[in-house]
């Protein structure tokens, strides 16, 4: 397994939403010959140690593959940035950073949590700026400065996870940066809609993988 940096990196993959508009529960959506919780930690596996996938309370996720760490966000509706709390708070704690991103992101790709580990630094955080507001949900975070700042955070009410870039000190990884191993931008692709799955089925389907 290559390591995205000199540090140990783990991975948070975030499946409690409420997936309203999806109609059912995202993470256990058909994707190829597995479920999409499935592939999105096999994927993330492939370049991070441990992987942790946090759920909503109550939510049982067997289908998240062997070797993942359960964890689960305090209370219902906190929303994602909860689940990165509940996540990064998981990892064992010789894990010095993760990259988090949610269920929904079937074409992430390994090349890119690999530039985003190498881009950290001594930095808070590595986090695309691809479009108007970062990309909280594929991004690195340094889990000794970050834990403290999402519990100040939630503490006051917020739950948007972009929100932290205004409380961290973040790397920010540029469009062109991003291209340099995404081109495609595939990784920013994700689901909220039945019509969005089956866009991203059908690209799945032309790309064969």
């Amino acid at each position: 397994m290559e390591q995205a940096c000199g540090g140990s990196l783990g991975a948070v993959v975030l499946c409690g939403g409420a997936s309203a508009r999806m109609g059912r529960p995202k993470a256990l959506l058909p994707f190829g010959d597995e479920r999409l919780v499935e592939r999105v930690t096999r994927i993330t596996a492939g370049v991070c140690r441990p992987v942790v996938v946090v759920s909503a309370p109550g939510q049982v996720l067997e289908a998240a593959g062997r070797g993942v760490i359960h964890a689960h966000d305090r209370a219902p509706g906190l929303g994602p940035l909860e689940g990165l709390r509940a996540g990064l708070a998981a990892l064992p704690e010789d894990v010095e950073i993760a990259f988090a991103c949610a269920v929904d992101a079937p074409f992430v790709l390994p090349a890119l949590i690999t530039r985003l580990g190498k881009l950290l630094g001594r930095h808070d955080a590595a986090m695309p700026f691809v479009g108007v507001r970062p990309h909280p949900l594929c991004a690195v975070y340094r889990r000794a400065t970050c834990l403290p700042a999402i519990e100040r955070l939630l503490a006051t009410g917020v739950r948007a996870a972009w929100r932290l870039a205004e409380h961290l000190d973040v790397v920010r990884v540029t469009r062109d940066q991003v291209a340099e191993v995404d081109p495609e931008l595939q990784s920013f692709v994700n689901m909220n809609t039945p019509e969005d799955y089956a866009s991203a089925l059908e690209t799945y389907r032309v790309m064969g993988a």
